[in-house]
């Protein structure tokens, strides 16, 4: 009874903040986040269409490459161009199914990228454990189905959380204090036991994130035995610099994804702007860092980005 006399059944619209402290110079701070964002943008365009244009790139390599493309392109445009309305035009409110689509697209990707991540960990392992089977057990129509099911996972998981909390009573405080929508911080606003909620927010983040990162360790603790029996130095450099632009991109995302899920779920004394920053960093470096990783270890990427920058027209 409480509950149903200090809430409705949702608002009407949210109020997403700035940087808590930094509100007199959030006008220069969204200049970097533009930069990083242009980049992002830029970087992972350029790979998909290098990928898409080069048959020889038709590959599982390249082929989960681009999907984590895509994945990184939706990541990053689902929250970026609303945080920099916010920080030069004031643009604070968002729409109720708005933050809830946002919340979609966020937790959907996050899972779809971890997917990603792990099928590439999977080819890596029989790429260089099984290099004569690789082309029959990896078709494209494999890749096309690790693919389908990483993103069949994430819909199913992240359209649940999302029912649930549409399903729940607000109170009256519209504010999310920081400068997106995501689960935690609008299960904050409910004006109801969210035990339910958190506890399977929780599930659904562990059993994703864990099943992903037991099955990258297992395909790495495989391929490092692999590896160890090569015959030589050569191809075990070889085999080493294929995975490291692969376990750059696995750090990448999840070293900085504890940051800012961990203060919701056990840290109550950090300090906000920490917590805001660091959830700004999960969705935007991680994206702007993948392509330039990839274009740096890859050859092939980098022998036709030096094409299309030194090619003339006749």
């Amino acid at each position: 009874m409480l509950a149903s006399r200090n809430s409705s059944s949702h608002p009407v619209s949210f109020v997403l903040l700035e940087i808590p402290g930094l509100e007199s110079s959030q006008f220069w701070i969204a200049f970097p986040f533009c930069a990083m964002y242009t980049v992002t943008v830029l970087g992972n365009i350029t790979v998909l269409h290098i990928i898409q244009m080069d048959l020889i790139l038709h590959e599982p390599m390249y082929l989960f490459l681009a999907m984590l493309v895509v994945t990184d392109l939706v990541l990053s445009s689902s929250t970026q161009p609303k945080m920099l309305a916010i920080l030069w035009f004031h643009a604070h409110e968002i729409g109720y199914h708005a933050c809830l689509t946002q919340v979609f697209f966020i937790h959907t990707f996050s899972s779809v990228e971890s997917g990603v991540l792990t099928a590439r960990a999977s080819d890596h392992y029989v790429a260089i454990c099984f290099p004569l089977c690789h082309s029959s057990i990896l078709t494209p129509s494999v890749v096309g189905k690790l693919g389908a099911v990483g993103m069949l996972r994430g819909v199913l998981w992240v359209s649940s959380v999302c029912c649930m909390v549409s399903r729940m009573p607000f109170c009256q405080s519209r504010v999310i204090p920081q400068s997106y929508c995501e689960h935690m911080a609008v299960l904050k606003l409910v004006c109801a036991d969210t035990r339910v909620n958190h506890g399977y927010g929780l599930f659904v983040a562990f059993s994703v994130g864990g099943f992903d990162i037991i099955v990258i360790s297992v395909s790495y603790v495989m391929i490092l035995r692999g590896v160890l029996q090569l015959p030589s130095g050569e191809a075990w450099l070889k085999a080493i610099g294929t995975c490291a632009s692969h376990i750059c991109v696995i750090l990448a995302l999840y070293i900085p994804a504890l940051f800012p899920f961990l203060p919701h779920c056990f840290g109550h004394h950090v300090p906000q702007v920490v917590h805001i920053m660091f959830a700004n960093v999960y969705l935007l470096v991680p994206p702007m860092l993948n392509p330039n990783i990839y274009g740096v270890r890859t050859k092939q990427i980098q022998d036709r980005v030096i094409l299309g920058c030194c090619q003339k027209d006749p």
